[in-house]
C-alpha cells in the first residue's frame, strides 16, 4: 500500500509503461478516403477491428491543418480508437489536444533527440551484463554465426508467463525460451536463442531499423517500433522454424532466417 505525506493512501502512483501500440499512418487526409479504406480493411482482418488502440501519424501529409475530428469519427466508426497524434504543424498539435488526444513529436525528431543525448553521454566502460536466471541445461548456446552484440543485455533462462524483460538502452539476448504470456522488450534488436511464444517488442523507442530474431517462431505478438503482427496474421508456413522480422516497405516482413 502507498502512503502520501498525509498518511493516506495513494488514489494513484505514475509508473513508466512501454505498450505495443498501433500507427495508423495517414497517406491522405480526406475523411472520405480514409473511410474507404477502413471498409476494406475491415472485411479482410474483421477481428482487429475490436476497439483497438491507434496512434494517428501525420508525418506524411503536408498540410498544417486537418479534419482530425471527423478522421477521428471515422476511425470510431470503424471500432478503432485514436488515443494520440504524431507529428504535423501546431494547428495539429492543438486540434489534438482540444479533442483530447496526445500528441508526439515526429520520429525523425525523436530520433535525434536520442541521438544528441548519446552524444552528450561520456562513454562508459564496457561492463559484462549480469545474468538474471540460472543456466537451463536446455538452452543452447548461440554459434559463432549468431554471436550476440557487444554491449546487448543478456538472459539466461526461459522467461516464463507473466515476466518481462527489457532492455531500454540496447538489444537484448535471450539464451533460452520465451514462453507464452511472457514479454521481452528492447529499444534495439531481440535475439531469442530458443522458442519464441510470447510477446517480443523491438525498437520500443521508434528505432525502424530493430529487428526480432530467434530459433522457434509462434509469437503472440511481433512489433518493431510500434509497428505489429499478432499470431494470426502470420503465414503459418512461418511458424515452428527460425525466423527475422524486419520493418521494411512500411510493414513488417517475416522471413526464414538463413
Amino acid at each position: 500500500m502507498s502512503l502520501n505525506v498525509d498518511g493516506a493512501e495513494e488514489a494513484f502512483t505514475f509508473k513508466g509503461g512501454m505498450l505495443p501500440m498501433t500507427v495508423m499512418e495517414l497517406g491522405s487526409a480526406d475523411p472520405e478516403r480514409i473511410r474507404q479504406q477502413l471498409e476494406s480493411k475491415r472485411n479482410q482482418s474483421p477481428a482487429f477491428f475490436q476497439h483497438t488502440p491507434v496512434v494517428l501519424g501525420v508525418e506524411k501529409l503536408d498540410e498544417p491543418h486537418l479534419a482530425l475530428e471527423r478522421i477521428c469519427a471515422v476511425c470510431r466508426d470503424h471500432k478503432l480508437l485514436p488515443v494520440a497524434v504524431r507529428g504535423g504543424a501546431d494547428p495539429v498539435r492543438q486540434s489534438a489536444w482540444a479533442l483530447g488526444l496526445g500528441w508526439f513529436a515526429p520520429v525523425e525528431e525523436q530520433r535525434a533527440r536520442r541521438l544528441t543525448s548519446v552524444e552528450k553521454t561520456p562513454e562508459a566502460a564496457p561492463t559484462e551484463a549480469p545474468a538474471e536466471a540460472p543456466v537451463e541445461p536446455a538452452a543452447a548456446e548461440p554459434p559463432p554465426d549468431m554471436a550476440p552484440v557487444v554491449g546487448a543485455r543478456l538472459y539466461r533462462g526461459t522467461v516464463r508467463s507473466g515476466q518481462q524483460v527489457s532492455s531500454a538502452d540496447g538489444d537484448l539476448v535471450v539464451i533460452g525460451a520465451v514462453n507464452a504470456g511472457a514479454e521481452v522488450l528492447a529499444a534495439g534488436n531481440i535475439h531469442v536463442y530458443g522458442a519464441l511464444r510470447g510477446r517480443a517488442l523491438a525498437g520500443i523507442h521508434g528505432d525502424l531499423e530493430a529487428g526480432i530474431f530467434c530459433r522457434e517462431l509462434k509469437a503472440e505478438l511481433l512489433s518493431v517500433a510500434g509497428n505489429y503482427k499478432r499470431l494470426e496474421d502470420i503465414d503459418p508456413q512461418l511458424l515452428d522454424a527460425p525466423a527475422e522480422v524486419r520493418f521494411y516497405h512500411q510493414q513488417l516482413e517475416i522471413k526464414p532466417l538463413a
